[in-house]
């Protein structure tokens, strides 16, 4: 079977060759864009941002936190979040929170479930003998009580 040729793309120029696009099937041209990082504010930054934000609103300029948040790149819920967590904590609740899933046990807390495992299997053995050994005395008592012990 013959391999196919490959044919020109006439939409394709070297002009264009330097710009990400991908053309689909239908023609429609496709550009890919880099997704942005997510920001991550530091406590310090937060503070920074709340004392400039506090400075614009109380410059009682129209507008100026609006543009403050423009220049920045924030939203306004932000600011109010982050209010409310300065509030409620202080300073140490400004600090980020880890995202993502909590953290399995480590070592140490294996090990102290391992051992609780351990404990409770020796527990249950330890009932199980304590058991044994009662109904072995209750064996010995009623045996004893019906073939005395023959006196010398």
């Amino acid at each position: 079977m013959p391999k196919p040729q490959h044919v020109p793309d006439h939409r394709r120029s070297p002009a264009n060759e330097g710009k990400q696009r991908d053309f689909s099937s239908s023609g429609a041209s496709v550009e890919t864009v880099v997704p942005r990082k997510r920001r991550k504010f530091t406590a310090s930054e937060k503070q920074r941002l709340l004392k400039d934000a506090a400075a614009a609103v109380a410059s009682g300029e129209l507008g100026a936190l609006e543009a403050f948040l423009r220049r920045e790149g924030i939203y306004s819920s932000h600011l109010s979040a982050w209010r409310q967590q300065l509030v409620a904590g202080g300073v140490t609740a400004l600090l980020p929170a880890k995202r993502g899933r909590k953290a399995k046990l480590d070592d140490k807390d294996r090990r102290l479930l391992a051992l609780a495992k351990c404990n409770a299997q020796l527990e249950k053995k330890l009932l199980l003998a304590n058991a044994i050994i009662d109904l072995q005395k209750k064996h010995m008592r009623f045996w004893s009580s019906l073939c005395p012990r023959a006196t010398r």
